[in-house]
């Protein structure tokens, strides 16, 4: 009776999962530029962008063009390689959303991220790589139209992934 009833969840859970597939998405290769003040150099898609100044470094995504980008979003992380432990380690700074003056192009800007708040348990494991996350990631609709442009600190990574859209809408109660 266990056996059958153990049986029948992993039968609806499978059910309740839509099949994706992933292969598409991993072929969606997205052009990244990454300049500081020192190795700058104005491409002709972003010369409306102001120069990275100071220690500020200029990332851009610059998305390919795919024929249903409705059915796409991006999700672009902010934050910082770190050696963490067990403790939950947060970082802090504000993610400014900007305009270009007379073009209304929007981009985004780090001006600092300093060490936030940790919890303050006692770990035995050894420290590890993370990449910890500065705020919420960054969801937008996909659209290759514009390069997505970041003004970050030397020390800030940018990381992004693509979502594609799996199933129809449905609607809740039928």
């Amino acid at each position: 009776m266990a056996a059958s009833l153990l049986l029948a969840s992993v039968s609806l859970a499978s059910q309740a999962t839509p099949k994706t597939n992933n292969d598409a998405i991993n072929t969606i290769t997205v052009q990244t530029t990454v300049m500081s003040a020192e190795n700058y150099q104005a491409q002709a898609d972003t010369n409306m962008y102001p120069a990275p100044q100071g220690s500020m470094v200029q990332h851009i995504l610059t998305l390919p063009k795919l024929n249903s980008e409705s059915e796409y979003l991006i999700e672009i992380q902010i934050g910082q390689n770190k050696l963490v432990d067990c403790n939950k380690v947060k970082l802090m700074g504000e993610i400014e959303t900007m305009s270009i003056d007379g073009w209304g192009y929007r981009y985004y800007q780090v001006d600092s991220i300093i060490q936030g708040p940790s919890t303050l348990m006692m770990c035995t494991d050894a420290k590890k790589a993370q990449f910890v996350v500065l705020n919420d990631s960054l969801t937008q609709a996909y659209d290759s139209r514009l390069p997505k442009v970041f003004y970050l600190p030397k020390d800030a990574q940018l990381r992004y992934r693509i979502w594609q859209i799996a199933s129809d809408f449905e609607y809740s109660g039928q």
